[in-house]
């Protein structure tokens, strides 16, 4: 329980950012699973698009600080070797 007006303002702040990063994370793992999903189906056109907007917002979300860069440019990598791997 906070007990100066700094704390409970601190408290309001992070949990509006845990709230902002659970929902960063989550849209980061679902388009990286749908690009996972549409690389193993083979399916060359819908990875294509996807590779572009999934890569996107793995950028995103290292630009904000939810995830490293580091684990960002690794993500990226293996998806787009995973990719590359398909033809």
């Amino acid at each position: 329980m906070a007990n100066t007006k700094s704390a409970e303002k601190r408290n309001k702040q992070a949990l509006a950012r845990r709230d902002r990063n659970r929902q960063l994370t989550s849209r980061l793992r679902t388009a990286v699973k749908k690009l996972r999903q549409a690389v193993e189906s083979g399916n060359q056109s819908a990875a294509q698009e996807l590779l572009v907007s999934t890569l996107s917002t793995v950028d995103a979300t290292a630009t904000k600080g939810v995830i490293h860069k580091n684990a960002a440019n690794r993500t990226k990598s293996r998806l787009q070797k995973a990719f590359n791997g398909m033809a």
